[in-house]
């Protein structure tokens, strides 16, 4: 087993932040270290992590050891963490300053170094083992064993045998919660929009946290702010930004770049004084594929990025993608809306593979056609060499404004001229316009 136990600094109010309840402080720090283990409990003020099982997956040790390291100093200023077999041990070597084991020492050799007070159990009974002589987690396990067990209580001596592997230790687990909303108090007032990045990017390196503990990915969250006191009646309590992704990710990375780009374009009506972080939407996020192919449902990381950041420069409404939709109906069986807005939920299967063929350009609106013996003319008469393939649907469908239906019955042909080529045209069933013909696409 491989332990990392990390205590908050005692002056939890670091660089960029006011001073926080410990109590939060510490519910959030457990909350983060979920991304890397889901053994994560909280004992005695401090947070421990069972990294065995996660040491593949981030690399080896080494580098998992770094990157906790790294992160924890730059999310929570912590510099105390301890690293050992056990989860005791890792905590009292966090406790003593000691960061683990050096190589090539046993563990007991490394535990009887440490003072006394880095054991948890020990505190009820300080003053009778301090009379007793005892300086060192080795003075206590060189006392007679019998006799420690009748003077003083159990716990000391599970605890004692806990921290050096010889019993199993029992910790309650911590359960990411069902929704995240995290919120930071400045250190000062922040008078410009951009300058609130420093304090939401510490809220979003918790959302990340959160979010490879759900196993999912966020595509709507919120970042709001609270005004100072100091401020004027007309500039009301605060703001708020909504942004959305186009698919569903946890990169804090993008999700940075995402909401520097719209924070660039807004105004603070007054000093901020304090920031809040919520989730709107998440969904479930799959696993990366281990398969040496392409995978055809992957998506375009890199396109998305794009996609979003020239959306956040040129506003939402410039930058378009096309949606499908469940609709017969050639016209409509797309929509092109705002890169931001979400995406619909996931279409049903299709039925049967329709095998009718679809034209290269749709035209923006139907072209009727004459009619001449009953056949439709574009250039000349259309010679019909295909079809009819019948299409119906739309009776619940209202053009904007609630007044006209856009039912539709037709008849689709892929008809042939010589000079315009192979088309895609209808002749209309219902009844006002019965025998009408229109021309609606053209093939490549």
């Amino acid at each position: 087993m491989w332990w990392a136990a990390l205590i908050l600094p005692e002056a939890s109010g670091d660089s960029g932040s006011a001073p926080e309840a410990p109590g939060r402080r510490l519910a959030e720090l457990g909350t983060w270290a979920l991304q890397f283990t889901p053994r994560v409990a909280q004992v005695e003020g401090a947070t421990l992590m069972e990294l065995e099982a996660s040491q593949r997956l981030f690399g080896g040790q080494a580098a998992l050891r770094e990157r906790v390291r790294e992160a924890a100093a730059a999310e929570f200023g912590i510099h105390r963490i301890g690293w050992a077999p056990t989860g005791l041990a890792a905590l009292a070597f966090a406790r003593a300053g000691v960061e683990g084991i050096d190589p090539g020492v046993p563990l007991a050799h490394a535990l009887d170094r440490l003072p006394m007070d880095t054991l948890g159990a020990v505190a009820p009974h300080r003053g009778t083992l301090a009379r007793l002589g005892c300086r060192t987690l080795g003075d206590l396990r060189r006392l007679p064993r019998a006799g420690l067990g009748r003077r003083f209580d159990a716990a000391l001596l599970e605890a004692l045998d806990q921290a050096h592997g010889q019993r199993p230790e029992t910790h309650g687990w911590l359960a990411p919660p069902e929704t995240f909303r995290a919120r930071l108090e400045l250190m000062s007032r922040v008078e410009d929009a951009p300058s609130l990045m420093y304090g939401a990017h510490r809220l979003l390196l918790r959302l990340g946290g959160w979010l490879s503990a759900r196993h999912r990915g966020v595509t709507a969250f919120a970042l709001r702010w609270a005004h100072d006191a100091l401020r004027a009646r007309a500039a009301g309590e605060g703001g708020e930004l909504v942004l959305r992704t186009r698919t569903p990710t946890r990169r804090v990375e993008h999700l940075t770049r995402l909401l520097a780009e719209h924070l660039a374009r807004t105004e603070l009506l007054a000093p901020v004084g304090e920031l809040e972080l919520e989730a709107l939407d998440t969904q479930p996020l799959a696993p990366p594929s281990a398969s040496l192919l392409p995978d055809d449902g992957a998506s375009d990381a890199a396109l998305d990025d794009a996609l979003e950041r020239l959306a956040a420069r040129l506003g939402a409404a410039r930058v378009l993608r096309p949606v499908p939709l469940d609709d017969h109906r050639l016209e409509h069986m797309q929509r092109w809306q705002p890169v931001g807005e979400p995406l619909p939920r996931a279409r049903p299967a299709p039925c049967a593979a329709d095998r009718t063929p679809q034209p290269s350009w749709v035209l923006p609106q139907p072209l009727r056609l004459p009619v001449r013996d009953h056949r439709p003319v574009y250039r000349e008469t259309l010679q019909l060499i295909a079809g009819p393939h019948r299409v119906e649907g739309g009776w619940w469908d209202r053009a904007p404004g609630g007044v006209q239906h856009r039912h539709a019955q037709r008849d689709y042909f892929v008809a042939f001229d010589a000079r315009a080529g192979v088309l895609w045209v209808f002749q209309e069933r219902l009844a006002d316009e019965g025998g009408a013909w229109y021309l609606h696409g053209v093939f490549a």
